[in-house]
């Protein structure tokens, strides 16, 4: 199943959104991470609309078909109002938000933002600062942004050849190629890589754990239970992953027996979002 996508204008740009389901349905809005992009979230949306809500999945700007603004123009709250904005555009006064990684960071300023509109508020492997030795994975795939590349299977390759994305699958280099465009002399990733490092500096001066305490709706923390890398760290650290639980009042949290990335699109974890969200 394929998503109607439309292009919602924001403050400060333009916003490729896709959604699928019955616009009728309950909201589930969707939020990727810091260099990714919305059709990550497809293989989820097939499952969440099976249980009848529809899901739309967004490119925050500067990613994707999104839009890249100005300078000074990003940062987790900026992006937290273009949700709001866009949940407006599509007439839901309330709704579910689900966010991976930063989208997670995003998904807990729109709570502070706009506490009235969250339903319920769903963080896929993101709640405080993750390990050190989780980052250099993370940054290396930034490292793809802004380079020019022979073809798209040279691209993939280097992609793959990181060893962060596990288990590969038909989603992922769907996922990949979406990002891509033709430039002279091969293809490069549209994702603009200012606006990737202006959130990555935002996020430095940052306590995430600052905004448990805004939370009001209900929540859920999916924690992926592998670390990233080899030998790596763990973007949620399990201590932090109880701490959030004694934090916030009435959530609650899973472990997927995966990785940063595999988390996003593991059975286990579109499972554990329906049973939360139902």
């Amino acid at each position: 199943m394929e998503p109607v996508s439309t292009t919602i204008r924001v403050k400060y740009g333009a916003i490729r959104a896709h959604r699928f389901g019955d616009p009728a349905a309950p909201l589930v809005l969707c939020v990727h991470g810091l260099s990714a992009n919305a059709r990550g979230f497809d293989p989820m949306a097939w499952a969440l609309t099976e249980r009848g809500y529809q899901v739309v999945a967004i490119d925050l700007r500067g990613r994707g078909h999104s839009t890249a603004s100005a300078p000074g123009t990003y940062g987790w709250k900026r992006h937290a109002l273009d949700v709001l904005a866009v949940a407006a555009e599509l007439s839901a006064e309330r709704f579910h938000f689900v966010g991976h990684s930063m989208g997670a960071y995003v998904g807990m300023s729109a709570c502070e933002i706009g506490q009235e509109r969250i339903q319920s508020l769903t963080l896929i492997d993101a709640a405080g600062f993750p390990e050190p030795a989780a980052m250099p994975p993370i940054l290396g795939a930034v490292e793809r942004l802004g380079k020019k590349h022979p073809s798209v299977a040279v691209y993939l390759d280097r992609v793959r050849s990181l060893g962060t994305v596990e288990p590969w699958s038909a989603h992922w280099e769907r996922y990949f190629r979406y990002e891509l465009q033709e430039t002279h002399g091969g293809v490069q990733a549209r994702t603009s890589h200012h606006a990737v490092m202006e959130d990555v500096l935002y996020a430095s001066t940052q306590d995430p754990r600052m905004l448990w305490s805004t939370i009001r709706c209900r929540s859920l923390l999916v924690r992926a239970a592998r670390p990233l890398g080899n030998p790596g760290g763990f973007i949620v650290p399990a201590e932090d992953s109880a701490w959030f639980l004694r934090t916030v009042r009435g959530a609650s949290a899973v472990d997927v027996d995966a990785n940063h990335y595999g988390v996003l699109m593991h059975d286990d974890t579109f499972e554990a979002i329906g049973r939360f969200l139902s």
